[in-house]
């Protein structure tokens, strides 16, 4: 993912008012974010518990900023991350919801996804995967997981 500003961020979010954009809080420091390692930024609203938000980038190139809410209640049981799809978590994933955008979101459409508490997709698939067998492309295997995290996001993002 290519280097973004507040600006942008503030301008991506298709799903909220701005009286939400110009409230949330940003990540502590942009500068300092490892951008080639993420796929899309996410976090947490430290300020409003269970309140999240993530920009994703689409196929096209284009940044789509959602704005989640976390449910109150907690899966019964361990869940895969649907965007990262890892095995081995070692975070939580939470059921977050999301308004649609445009009339639809206005009417009170929403969606939902089972994603990581705190975003860390990213680093989930980078994470070199056990050999499978003898001769297994482990490189192959990471690089197909990072792009498929990246469709899997955007697919996300474009249904709203």
């Amino acid at each position: 993912m290519l280097p973004i500003s507040e600006k942008t961020i503030r301008s991506s979010f298709v799903n909220a008012s701005r009286k939400e954009v110009t409230g949330l809080t940003l990540p502590a420091d942009l500068d300092a974010l490892d951008w080639e390692a993420l796929d899309f930024l996410g976090w947490r609203d430290p300020k409003t518990t269970r309140r999240s938000y993530a920009v994703v980038p689409t196929l096209e190139g284009d940044l789509v900023g959602v704005l989640f809410r976390q449910a109150e209640a907690s899966p019964r049981a361990r869940t895969q991350c649907s965007w990262c799809q890892d095995v081995t978590l070692p975070n939580d994933v939470v059921f977050s919801a999301t308004k649609r955008s445009g009339k639809a979101g206005r009417n009170g459409n929403t969606v939902g996804t089972l994603v990581c508490q705190d975003f860390e997709c990213s680093r989930n698939v980078r994470r070199p995967v056990p050999p499978a067998y003898e001769g297994f492309d482990v490189e192959a295997a990471r690089l197909r997981r990072i792009e498929d995290l990246q469709l899997r996001a955007a697919s996300f993002v474009t249904e709203l």
